[in-house]
């Protein structure tokens, strides 16, 4: 079975990975966030590295997708292919910071990959506001995040709520994540689970 967490930067897609994994036995994947050589020259130059890790992060989503299917295992990952395409890289083209020539070349590699891509089984969709999104990233400090422009999130959470409305590619549950606190609160974690579980019982 294969879970998939989306959502918006800074919206707990890794902290619900890791809890829902550890509730479940699931095995979790994680974005490949800590390895990325593009990142930090991304958010301080965006225009300029817009292109290169985009096409990282498809190469490394492509390569989860397919451990994923090959394992045989009950894997719950964080954020999903169909997002680098659909919210990161559209909305860095809408903005003009990633060229119309590299984006039609980044839609090709992507729509490939995508033909050998079998969606979720089912796809958490984690909905935050902006001030939600914005207490989220200063908590954990991460120095190549401190760049994030308000404006950014909030083009990146239009993205999100324009692709979940015309998602039809299997299950999608979607949690607002604004009034929960599931790391310091039991009963908001078991909420979430409860929910959880009911959309899987409904997959057999």
């Amino acid at each position: 079975m294969h879970i998939a967490i989306a959502g918006n930067i800074g919206a707990g897609k890794t902290t619900l990975t890791n809890l829902l994994a550890k509730n479940f036995n699931w095995t979790a994947q994680f974005e490949d966030v800590d390895r990325n050589p593009y990142l930090d020259d991304f958010y301080n130059d965006m225009e300029q590295w817009a292109f290169n890790l985009q096409i990282y992060f498809l190469g490394s989503r492509f390569n989860q997708v397919k451990e994923i299917r090959e394992s045989g295992k009950n894997i719950i990952q964080d954020r999903t292919i169909h997002e680098d395409a659909h919210i990161f890289a559209s909305n860095l083209h809408d903005m003009g910071l990633l060229m119309t020539r590299d984006y039609e070349n980044y839609l090709t590699v992507f729509n490939l990959m995508n033909s050998f891509v079998k969606a979720p089984d089912l796809l958490i969709y984690l909905q935050a506001s902006i001030p939600t999104l914005v207490n989220q990233i200063q908590k954990r400090g991460r120095d190549y995040e401190s760049s994030i422009s308000i404006d950014y999130l909030n083009r990146l959470n239009k993205k999100y709520e324009e692709w979940v409305s015309g998602y039809d590619e299997g299950k999608m549950l979607i949690i607002n994540v604004d009034n929960l606190d599931f790391v310091n609160n039991p009963e908001d974690l078991g909420t979430i689970i409860d929910k959880v579980e009911a959309e899987i019982n409904g997959l057999f």
